[in-house]
């Protein structure tokens, strides 16, 4: 084997979780460290975690409050329940564990002990989507599709960790149950160079463009940008629609945006294609007559392969090399 067969193959291990590119760059543990702050102002914070705080970044939420942390074990059932009960004598529980297990294994303690009743409870999951190469039992491609479908709760996707930072205080502040996707460990930073800032239940356009907008969430954002400044100077302008609230989804602003006539609206989400983000934009532009020339760019509605991240990107066609081709093959 060459050394850069070597290098690259140490380097894309399906072991790497993160999703930062060489030489981007980071913010470490941004949902650990903007938690932990918000607690010393908010004493009715709680965290609590089934056996992941390491790998959710609530590790540093217990070093800062130790008193305020419970470690719930391999339970998530038993998590949910929990912080539903906890919420009910007045704590806000923040609640993490990968998304593959809050969702698959509590869905119905999520649906019936925390949304039916509405509880002030705040779940964090961490590997959403296709960011850990350990196959099907740990991507969650399924999870935002599931999450729409429970009344009362919002869903929040965040692009990087600016966004994560921002959100925390958000969602705390809002009253009632969110689901947020969550990316731990290095973290991409990339909006502090749009003056974004985030608004729970708000899209934010990043940049415009006359030929292409791309609406997108977490992750995809980053790599709508990437894609956005690699059709710069002839291929194609591309505009950029950030939407990090599934639900309820900023209907106005995506419609405003979708109105301007001859772009092609390509929809750019990190999980499949049924259920998420695409199908909620396809759904609002059909109720209200609106017929773009429209795309999405989306995992499949399959079992995915394990692997390395940056080669499962690519298969896939959610890598920033993949998505410039397939928009280029549609104009």
């Amino acid at each position: 084997m060459s050394a850069v067969a070597e290098k690259k193959r140490l380097t894309t291990s399906a072991m790497i979780a993160s999703i930062a590119g060489e030489g981007q760059r980071t913010k470490a543990a941004p949902f650990g460290k903007a938690l932990a702050e918000l607690a010393r102002q908010r004493t009715d914070i709680v965290g609590l975690t089934a056996d992941l705080a390491k790998y959710t970044d609530l590790h540093l939420f217990a070093e800062a409050h130790p008193e305020r942390f419970f470690q719930m074990g391999m339970a998530e059932q038993l998590l949910m329940a929990t912080a539903g009960g906890l919420a009910k004598e007045g704590f806000m529980p923040f609640a993490t564990t990968y998304a593959v297990f809050a969702t698959r294994r509590a869905y119905d303690f999520i649906h019936q002990v925390i949304a039916e009743e509405n509880l002030n409870v705040k779940i964090a999951c961490a590997l959403p989507g296709l960011t850990t190469g350990y196959g099907p039992s740990h991507q969650a491609t399924e999870d935002l599709g599931m999450m729409r479908g429970i009344p009362n709760l919002t869903v929040v996707d965040p692009c990087d960790a600016l966004d994560i930072e921002q959100a925390v205080p958000a969602i705390a502040a809002h009253v009632g149950p969110v689901y947020m996707r969550l990316l731990r460990g290095q973290v991409p930073l990339v909006l502090d160079e749009y003056d974004y800032k985030f608004e729970l239940g708000k899209a934010k356009l990043l940049r415009g463009g006359r030929d292409v907008l791309i609406i997108s969430s977490g992750l995809m954002t980053m790599r709508a940008l990437e894609t956005a400044k690699a059709m710069e100077g002839g291929a194609a302008d591309v505009a950029v629609l950030h939407v990090p609230t599934i639900k309820p989804l900023d209907e106005a602003t995506i419609l405003r945006e979708t109105g301007v006539s001859g772009r092609l609206v390509v929809v750019a989400e990190n999980h499949a294609a049924i259920g998420g983000l695409g199908e909620a934009v396809a759904s609002l532009l059909l109720r209200n007559r609106l017929m773009p020339e429209f795309r999405q760019i989306a995992l499949p509605d399959a079992f995915l392969d394990a692997g390395a991240l940056p080669t499962l990107h690519d298969r896939y066609g959610i890598s920033t090399q993949a998505m410039v081709q397939s928009i280029q093959s549609w104009l």
